[in-house]
């Protein structure tokens, strides 16, 4: 529809529409809401609502600011990401820059669940990401908007398709057309701006934030079939407001203050538009009835001016994998939330004096199999109530149960990401002033833990959430394999983020999760009868691993020679325990030490005599760790004495700088499999290709993440990519074409074959 020649196009920029600014004019549209409405909300959180926190993995938030400017969010990425410090009292990690202040909102949804939770409160303190808030009320919310938006439903390859086409024209204009709107999107609006058009024509679903005049905060869902909210130009949308529980509290928020702010989602894609404007609430007959379902227009309509719209990736969805069918939560492992209303009811009820209907209500729930009765009974007033409204096809999560979870895709066909396996810090030893040993034993309290196998040398992803976001760091192992406990070697470096959370704030009790062993720099499992180590800094760590390795076995006749370069004695990581070794293993261990600061850095000539020096077998193995100008010295020195190249193995360290965030707009990724196609997905604003990938459920290859192993290497069919250097692929590598999906971002659409190099 082109609707700057339609008349209710005209209206809306002229202010013409009729527009509702009393309370008795929404209830006279609405209705007004039933007491027992009121009577589910409760000030403090019960054991029903802490069972539903501990498993929700991902919640909508609305707050504002200092200056009054809104933000609607969703925070979370894992179950149980809200912390419950008492029934009044709750924190949770808020990873983005914004600063809440006063009146809060919350709504917590539970994947494949229909009622959500939301909770209402205000800013008690905070502290660096985290977020502490008093909690005033909660309440459950009905499943209208999620049934309506088909919101747990995993997209079909249709509507990938449908969802992904045109994210990459490049004028706003093209935008507007390919998504059926007005060329009025040629301007400047704030719904112009990349990817926005698109993103919205896709979402069926949204949190709307709004305030009172007092400042109290209301964060609600609302759905939709298609699209939640209709463009009517380049700065001017319309959300339909259909059925509800007549509450009504965004309605009579906008009455007192018309700022509101939302956030929206688009099934099978992990990025998140946000849009801040002022809205009005019309029930003009003609535009309401441009909605209308089956002939049944919305009761009312929301007309918000925006003042800013952006598309972000959103690192709590795709950490929650929401549309992924493995998250979605099976009946009786969470509370029902309908039974969980009905407690509410019956508490409030008996407060409020209406002792009989609080004593029936405790009666019929304790009734053996009501609440399955109750559920079937709700779901089809759900159902019936819906249909009326026009819509068609109404499934609910009973719906899907009966039939055996024909919803959701076979087990086989989803591939979900290696599990993390989590860790307690036992002990954090100093090793160097700028140097601490982290040892690391399984978190889950089992008497007889799985020991941390791997191949001397291999290195660990280390993954801790700081500043509310999932940070990974590759560090290699400094102990033997086969232990109970793990130990990775970590060196403080100036501005590393990472390193610096290291060093200044774990302790001993702290959990961090880990993934690995990665990495072909190794040993192997035969190691040689010679072998010849030359590291410099923190490239001791995965040789000190071989070491203890190789000495641990006393009945060993093999040799190990060592060339370590180090900037002080101070500085010398493992410096006394090398020692140690040496003289106790005479004839098997050696170590040269060369100090820069009094000896100046190793040149050519100075490996060279150390290497001749000791006269190594000629089928001696060497392994090489340190800073690149050092490695690539070594290599060519050994290259020079005739050493072959399957004898040497060598390791540098990228620089641990977070991902390249090149791509600003949504780009379009197509994966294959030998020319074969396996899945379409969005890369959002922010996202790596392997972030995409995972969130959307491709089968993407990956172990470090971190650009260190390989293992994410894929070849690039079509497109542009770029990636943080530096990292392991070979100048080679790049020369045919291959990249690394867990450190690039797309600089357009691109189309990766997954298929095994």
């Amino acid at each position: 529809m082109t609707w700057e020649n339609d008349a209710i196009g005209q209206a809306v920029r002229s202010s013409a529409l009729h527009r509702l600014t009393t309370p008795d004019e929404v209830e006279g549209a609405i209705g007004r809401p039933p007491s027992v409405i009121m009577l589910k909300q409760i000030d403090a959180l019960d054991e029903g609502c802490r069972a539903v926190l501990a498993r929700c993995p991902v919640a909508a938030f609305g707050y504002r600011d200092a200056d009054g400017v809104g933000r609607t969010t969703f925070i979370g990425g894992r179950p149980g990401f809200t912390r419950v410090h008492s029934p009044r009292r709750i924190s949770f990690a808020l990873p983005e820059p914004g600063a809440p202040h006063g009146p809060v909102s919350f709504f917590f949804l539970l994947p494949g669940v229909g009622e959500l939770l939301r909770v209402n409160g205000s800013v008690a303190a905070r502290r660096g990401a985290e977020i502490t808030v008093d909690v005033e009320e909660a309440y459950v919310h009905c499943a209208q908007a999620v049934l309506r938006s088909r919101l747990w439903q995993p997209p079909g390859q249709t509507a990938t398709a449908e969802a992904t086409a045109g994210v990459e024209a490049a004028e706003p204009a093209e935008q507007a057309e390919q998504a059926g709107q007005s060329p009025e999107f040629a301007d400047d609006g704030p719904l112009s701006r990349p990817g926005v058009a698109r993103f919205l024509a896709a979402s069926p679903f949204l949190a709307l934030s709004t305030w009172d005049a007092s400042g109290g905060s209301d964060t609600s869902p609302r759905g939709d079939r298609q699209a939640v909210a209709r463009i009517l130009d380049a700065r001017t949308l319309v959300i339909p407001d259909r059925r509800g529980n007549k509450r009504a509290d965004t309605l009579h928020n906008l009455l007192r203050d018309d700022r509101l702010s939302f956030a929206a989602l688009v099934p099978g894609r992990s990025g998140v538009l946000h849009v801040r404007g002022r809205g009005a609430i019309t029930d003009d007959p003609a535009l309401l009835e441009t909605m209308a379902l089956r002939g049944t227009p919305p009761y009312l309509a929301l007309v918000v001016d925006v003042e800013d719209a952006e598309v972000s990736g959103s690192d709590a969805v795709a950490r929650a994998r929401p549309w992924s069918p493995g998250t979605h939560l099976d009946r009786g492992t969470v509370p029902d939330l309908m039974a969980l209303a009905g407690e509410h009811l019956a508490a409030n009820s008996a407060r409020s004096g209406a002792g009989s209907s609080a004593f029936l209500l405790r009666a019929v729930g304790a009734v053996p199999g009501m609440s399955r009765l109750l559920r079937l009974f709700a779901d089809l007033l759900y159902r019936t109530g819906m249909r009326q409204e026009g819509y068609e096809d109404v499934r609910t999560g009973a719906d899907g149960r009966r039939r055996g979870g024909a919803d959701r895709r076979p087990a086989e066909d989803v591939r979900t990401e290696a599990p993390l396996r989590e860790v307690r810090i036992a002990e954090v030893r100093r090793e160097t002033p700028s140097t601490v040993t982290l040892v690391l034993e399984d978190a889950g309290g089992d008497p007889d833990p799985a020991p941390f196998d791997f191949l001397p040398g291999q290195f660990f992803t280390l993954v801790a959430d700081i500043g509310g976001r999932p940070v990974r760091r590759a560090y290699s192992a400094s102990s033997a394999p086969g232990s109970s406990r793990l130990e990775v070697t970590v060196k403080q470096v100036e501005g590393g983020r990472f390193s610096t959370h290291v060093h200044r704030r774990l302790r001993a009790g702290d959990r961090l999760a880990l993934r690995g062993p990665s990495g072909s720099f190794h040993a192997g499992p035969q190691p040689a009868d010679e072998t010849v180590l030359v590291a410099a800094g923190s490239g001791m760590t995965p040789m000190m691993s071989m070491i203890r390795a190789r000495l641990a076995d006393r009945t060993g006749r093999d040799r190990i020679a060592l060339l370590y370069s180090s900037r002080s004695a101070e500085e010398t990581v493992f410096g006394e325990e090398l020692t140690r070794l040496a003289k106790e293993t005479p004839g098997r261990l050696s170590v040269t030490h060369v100090l820069t600061g009094r000896d100046g850095r190793l040149d050519a000539d100075g490996v060279r005599r150390w290497v001749t020096g000791i006269s190594p077998a000629r089928d001696a193995r060497y392994y090489v760790c340190g800073p690149q100008p050092l490695t690539d010295t070594v290599l060519g020195v050994l290259t020079g004495l005739g050493v072959p190249d399957e004898q040497v193995r060598h390791e540098r360290y990228v620089s641990g700088a977070d991902t390249a965030t090149a791509t600003t707009v949504p780009r379009e990724m197509t994966v294959e499999e030998d020319g074969r196609a396996v899945g379409t997905t969005v890369v959002e604003p922010g996202q790596t290709l392997l972030d995409a990938g995972l969130a959307a459920g491709l089968p993407m290859p990956y172990s470090c993440t971190v650009g260190n192993c390989g293992d994410c290497m894929v070849r690039l069919r079509g497109g542009e990519v770029a990636q943080n250097e530096p990292n392991c692929l070979t100048p080679q590598e790049k020369t045919d074409g291959y990249v690394l999906t867990c450190v690039g971002s797309p600089l357009s659409k691109v189309t990766l074959d997954i298929a095994e190099p």
